[in-house]
């Protein structure tokens, strides 16, 4: 008699959460969820979103919050490569798009070496839902060629970005500045956008896009950190750069409630 042996390699899904909105989601990304038996969720995910997970799914938080205690990295992907090679359907939920700031290059390296393959569910990354919920666009014929999404958050050890630099690029080139994890360096950033950048640069601070509880404030690169801190805007915020901001009314009037978008 004929047996037959799988020789399917153990696998993991990254998928990515988008920005708090659980209406957001993929429908791929429902799918990837709902077929778990393992769920690996950070920090910033909408605890909403488990609803589409299985009951029988084994749900494990591994925090990766800015500015709190996080679970290792190392940790992480080892309970993936582990659960992985125990048979199990993994999927590990990450806010936003696992490619954009969500260590999926990391996670995506260290799974193949250990022979897991991997699969990716991409999802709406927190700079551009930030901009979508005030009606702005990134890219704009008239104002903006590019988009730059940047971390404010060095790695310890690393010198970080240029932003003088940057800034004298983007004002050349005519392009949108979306900055992630740039609240708690945002005096840093903005002494370095002022050496390339107009100080009237219209500046969207925008924090938890596309939930409930979202908050933006609107100001110019010269009052960027004081309208932050005045506001008590903080982690995670977005800050949107740029002369796509031009057509946001009231730019003057530090605090607007947020567009909604209806269906």
């Amino acid at each position: 008699m004929n047996t037959t042996t799988s020789t399917a390699l153990p696998r993991v899904t990254l998928v990515g959460a988008g920005p708090g909105d659980p209406e957001l989601l993929t429908l791929k990304a429902v799918k990837a969820i709902a077929s778990a038996t393992v769920v690996l969720v950070d920090d910033l995910v909408n605890e909403a979103i488990l609803a589409h997970a299985s009951p029988q799914a084994r749900i494990v938080h591994v925090g990766k919050r800015g500015g709190c205690q996080s679970t290792p990295q190392a940790f992480i992907e080892k309970m993936m490569v582990q659960a992985a090679q125990a048979g199990e359907r993994v999927v590990r939920l990450k806010g936003g798009d696992p490619f954009i700031f969500g260590r999926g290059g990391e996670e995506v390296e260290h799974l193949q070496a250990a022979g897991v393959a991997v699969d990716v569910v991409n999802g709406i990354t927190a700079g551009l839902a930030a901009a979508t919920s005030l009606n702005v666009p990134l890219t704009h014929r008239e104002h903006a060629h590019g988009v730059v999404f940047i971390t404010g958050h060095a790695k310890p050890g690393d010198a970080g970005t240029d932003w003088a630099a940057l800034a004298h690029c983007a004002q050349q080139a005519k392009l949108t500045l979306v900055v992630y994890m740039g609240v708690s360096s945002i005096e840093h950033i903005q002494a370095g956008l002022l050496q390339g950048l107009p100080a009237r640069t219209p500046v969207a601070i925008v924090q938890r896009a596309s939930l409930p509880q979202q908050r933006h404030a609107t100001t110019t690169l010269a009052d960027m950190a004081h309208t932050l801190h005045a506001q008590h805007l903080g982690s995670p915020s977005v800050l949107v750069i740029g002369d796509v901001l031009q057509g946001l009314a009231q730019l003057d009037q530090p605090t607007q409630p947020a567009l909604r978008r209806t269906a």
